[in-house]
C-alpha cells in the first residue's frame, strides 16, 4: 500500500467473517498461531504488556515484548512495540516505540484488514531503516499469513 520513512500501511481482503478474523487477532494464543509467537499463558488487555516467544526459525531466542493500547472489538486493535528488536546484546526499552493498528471492516462475506504502524520516524537513526525495512517486510508476509489462518476457521 503506501509508506513514507514513519508509516508502513498494508491492506487485504480476508475471506472470511469479521468475527473470525477478530478472534485471530483478538486471541492471544490464536494470534501467535499465525504471527509466530508463543504466548503462553497470556491475554491480550487494554492497557498490560504481554511477552511472547517467536516462533520464527532463527529467531526463538528472541521474547518480544507488545502493550497492548486499544481493543474495540470486531473494529480495532493496537499495540506498542520495538520494531527490529533482534539483536539480544542491546537493551532496546529506552527507546521510543512504533504504533501498530489493525482495523477491521466488513467487506461483503469477507473482512478488510488494514495494518498501519507508525513512529518510525522517532526509531534511533542508526537503527531506523533496518527497522522499518523489516516489518515492511514482514507486513507483506503476516498479511498473508492471517488470511491462510482465517480462512481455515
Amino acid at each position: 500500500m503506501t509508506s513514507s520513512t514513519d508509516r508502513i500501511e498494508k491492506q487485504s481482503l480476508v475471506e472470511a467473517p469479521r468475527s473470525r478474523v477478530w478472534r485471530a487477532l483478538s486471541n492471544a494464543k490464536e494470534f501467535g498461531k499465525w504471527f509466530g509467537m508463543d504466548f503462553k499463558g497470556e491475554t491480550f488487555v487494554a492497557g498490560t504488556s504481554v511477552h511472547g516467544r517467536i516462533t520464527h526459525p532463527g529467531y526463538e531466542h528472541l521474547v518480544c515484548e507488545m502493550l497492548i493500547e486499544r481493543i474495540e472489538p470486531e473494529r480495532l486493535f493496537s499495540w506498542r512495540w520495538h520494531p527490529g528488536a533482534i539483536d539480544p546484546a542491546i537493551d532496546y526499552s529506552g527507546e521510543p516505540t512504533t504504533l501498530v493498528v489493525f482495523e477491521l471492516e466488513e467487506v461483503g462475506s469477507g473482512t478488510l484488514v488494514r495494518i498501519v504502524e507508525t513512529g518510525f520516524d522517532n526509531i534511533p537513526p542508526e537503527r531506523r531503516a533496518d527497522a522499518f525495512r523489516l516489518n515492511n517486510q514482514g507486513w507483506e508476509a503476516q498479511m498473508t499469513n492471517i488470511e491462510k489462518h482465517a480462512a481455515k476457521g
